[in-house]
């Protein structure tokens, strides 16, 4: 089994990783075991996680996430999947090119 997990660091931030061990790897973010943005903003709580069959599966979850707004990831931790699907939408359209002036931005 495999992790993919979010933690809320002591300065508010979130942390996006995975693991084949999220309590051994909870443990060494709070121990301050691993360099990154962790280490100075303990101590961590975790938010979220879900498990994942492959490594693969939870890499490309994490990777996902990671690519997220602050406003996506709070909606993820709420459960709020129309939320999640909204701010999808809104990031899908705020990408288009602009069609009014005849130029792309």
């Amino acid at each position: 089994m495999f992790w993919t997990y979010i933690l809320r660091c002591r300065d508010g931030s979130y942390y996006t990783g995975h693991t084949d061990n999220l309590e051994n790897r909870i443990a060494q973010h709070q121990a301050g075991a691993l360099s990154g943005h962790t280490r100075s903003r303990r101590p961590v709580t975790l938010v979220w996680s879900e498990s994942f069959h492959t490594r693969i599966e939870a890499l490309e979850a994490e990777a996902r996430i990671k690519g997220w707004s602050r406003a996506k990831k709070e909606a993820l931790l709420a459960g709020d999947w129309g939320r999640i699907q909204l701010l999808a939408r809104n990031r899908q359209m705020s990408k288009r090119p602009s069609t009014s002036s005849g130029r792309t931005e």
